[in-house]
């Protein structure tokens, strides 16, 4: 054999040995994890006196990311930028659900026209119930303005009408409860162990956060717009003391998660028995997703009837089934405080029908 063809086979050798070994430790994850730096490149974010937002939060994602790494080596740690560039809001939830992430976990500072706020806030998806909720949401959306052919990609949603976050209403069911969970260990850790102030956590519609298919939550970490708290997250140790908060939240969660299920089954709803013709229902929809649900009849546990249809590119879900429109409107108010955003949708023959439709049906 020659020396040129023996140096290149020892060459394909190592690479594809590295290869194998690479993606066997790929293989060994437990967990996914993706770290989202909010804005970038052009998109500057909030401006304080001296810092921006986005150099800020990438800073701190980054070194949530190597606390990660260093102390919890199953997590596999994806990022959706590295570096100063922009990334739209769609492709950011796009890298988590290919990359089928646990988690998906969004980092921001805050700014307010009054200088004065200052705090640690974490949102998980929904509607907002407050102005000032909705205000934050209506800030971080207004990027995808920068983006190409926006209102096609965002269904027409517009970032400055309050009216567009209606469409936010019945996503929030479905990942809420481990949202909300891994929302409060950050906010608990920023509290407890950073000293930071607690606003709390909150729900809002944050387009970053829309179709995500896993828990996922966004972190304002501060308020740049406040002199002193600028000063903080423009620090090293600021950032640190952030970026170990957070890391120490998404570690206990994951401990948690592996403590309670050491393998999730998925379990798909049986399919509907099929029904006579012009069988009139009513069913009560709680819930609409962009990803089937992993398990109906535990998320929906206690529940009648579970019903799950896919509606174009989403999938829905019901739970009760009713002859008549009075009684499923008895049911929606027994259920009013745990589904508040919930409505009635009438079926026939297995087939979804206008409402107007099924007055004229039961009227027959």
């Amino acid at each position: 054999m020659g020396k040129k063809l023996l140096i290149a086979t020892l060459v394909l050798t190592i690479c594809l040995g590295a290869g194998g070994a690479a993606a066997q430790k790929k293989q060994s994850y437990k967990h996914t994890v993706v770290l989202d730096a909010g804005h970038g490149g052009h998109d500057t974010g909030a401006v304080g006196k001296k810092g921006r937002e986005k150099d800020v939060v990438l800073s701190i994602a980054l070194k949530v990311g190597e606390y990660l790494k260093k102390n919890t080596p199953e997590t596999r740690v994806i990022f959706t930028r590295d570096a100063d560039f922009f990334v739209p809001l769609d492709e950011r939830a796009a890298i988590a659900n290919k990359n089928n992430a646990d988690l998906f976990v969004s980092v921001h500072a805050n700014s307010n026209k009054n200088t004065k706020p200052f705090g640690t806030e974490t949102f998980v998806m929904g509607l907002h119930k407050s102005q000032g909720n909705l205000e934050v949401a209506q800030k971080e959306n207004s990027v995808i303005v920068m983006e190409q052919d926006y209102n096609t990609k965002y269904e027409g949603f517009d970032p400055s009408s309050a009216e567009s976050y209606i469409i936010f209403s019945l996503m929030q069911n479905v990942y809420l409860d481990k949202s909300l969970k891994l929302a409060s260990m950050v906010q608990d850790e920023f509290r407890e162990k950073a000293k930071r102030a607690d606003r709390g956590v909150k729900q809002a519609g944050f387009l970053v956060l829309w179709h995500t298919k896993m828990p996922s939550i966004l972190i304002e970490t501060g308020f740049i717009s406040n002199e002193e708290e600028e000063k903080y997250l423009m620090s090293e140790s600021g950032q640190d003391y952030l970026a170990s908060a957070i890391y120490r939240a998404i570690r206990d969660y994951l401990a948690a998660l592996d403590a309670e299920e050491q393998e999730v089954k998925k379990i798909t709803v049986p399919d509907a028995e099929p029904e006579p013709e012009n069988t009139l229902c009513y069913r009560l929809q709680v819930a609409t997703t962009s990803a089937p649900v992993a398990d109906p009849t535990e998320k929906f546990k206690g529940k009648p009837d579970i019903f799950e249809y896919k509606d174009g590119n989403k999938y829905k879900y019901m739970i009760g089934r009713f002859a008549t429109l009075d009684e499923a409107s008895k049911f929606k108010k027994a259920n009013s405080t745990e589904y508040p955003d919930s409505f009635i949708v009438p079926f026939n023959n297995g087939k979804k029908i206008s409402m107007n439709e099924a007055k004229k049906l039961e009227k027959k």
